[in-house]
């Protein structure tokens, strides 16, 4: 040990997928939805199922939003490559190396096959953040006092400020402006959730096109990542190629979903405001005021004095 932990890893890892940020995310909407599924009985009639179907659905939106601002796959690649485990080795090792790049870093990993080689697990999984308040240069220097192996550091080495490559800037400047917009949508869909809930339902669906509209701006602001030529990540004869990951498409596949639902919402308000109503459960809510206003009771001696 050195200075109570282990040598060459005096920090934990960070899985590219799935942090302790995306897991605090889940929970806090799985709660807010078992609360809800709670409370379900209580609804009555086909109003239950109109009721559940919005909360849900809101809900899944809104955790989206916010889980993809912390995941590493809007952009992946992989490859299987024969390679160098460290510098000044000729041991060669059968390893994975995987890009996994998010909005505030990239993520490198290396899985050797088998993992155990060389009298070493090779099993690894380093973040490079990019984000306000890091320095990705200061990163890859601590990865380098740290001895990573030489794939992880060669992959990392291509997004440096340094770097002849030129893809830092691109990628961190998309990556804040994806993460900025996507910011301004989760805020638009509480805004739009609050409308509905007022109700002002014509005004709710134009903040669903609003928030539609940013979470599409967000992933064509990421999009221009493309616009700068990528260096070739080579291991022999072999190119570490990336495409867009889990998390774009998500993103993408949730806004059309807002845009969708958004139009739907003012089409039906112009042509067909009942069917509207009913799916909000406002109909049967006014029909029992005016069934309750129906009737009058009247005191018989006010009417027997002619009052």
């Amino acid at each position: 040990l050195f200075d109570g932990v282990y040598p060459f890893y005096p920090q934990q890892r960070k899985a590219f997928v799935f942090d302790v940020s995306t897991i605090i995310v889940i929970v806090v909407f799985l709660t807010i939805a078992c609360s809800f599924l709670l409370i379900i009985p209580g609804i009555r009639g086909r109003a239950r199922l109109y009721w559940t179907l919005r909360v849900l659905l809101s809900l899944f939106v809104g955790v989206v939003i916010v889980v993809v601002q912390f995941t590493g796959d809007w952009e992946t690649g992989w490859v299987t490559t024969n390679t160098s485990y460290k510098s000044f080795s000729r041991a060669l090792v059968n390893v994975d190396v995987g890009l996994h790049v998010g909005l505030a870093g990239v993520n490198v990993t290396l899985m050797g096959n088998p993992v155990n080689q060389v009298n070493e697990t090779i099993n690894y999984n380093e973040h490079f953040a990019w984000n306000f308040g890091a320095d990705y240069d200061q990163s890859y220097g601590e990865g380098l006092e740290k001895g990573l192996p030489s794939p992880i550091l060669y992959v990392a080495e291509k997004f440096t400020t340094q770097s002849p490559c030129d893809v830092h800037r691109q990628y961190r400047i998309s990556g804040h402006y994806a993460s900025a917009t996507l910011w301004v949508a989760f805020c638009t869909w509480v805004i739009s959730n609050i409308l509905f809930s007022m109700p002002v339902l014509v005004y709710g669906g134009y903040m669903l096109l609003v928030t539609a509209a940013f979470m599409i701006f967000s992933v064509l602001s990421f999009s221009t990542v493309r616009n700068t030529l990528m260096c070739p990540i080579q291991f022999g004869t072999t190119v570490l190629r990336t495409s867009y990951g889990g998390s774009f498409w998500l993103t993408l596949a949730i806004g059309l979903l807002c845009f969708v639902a958004g139009i739907t919402v003012v089409a039906l308000h112009y042509f067909n405001l009942d069917l509207l109503k009913t799916f909000f459960d406002l109909r049967e809510g006014k029909a029992e005021e005016y069934h309750e206003m129906t009737e009058v009771y009247v005191n018989p001696h006010f009417v027997n004095k002619g009052l």
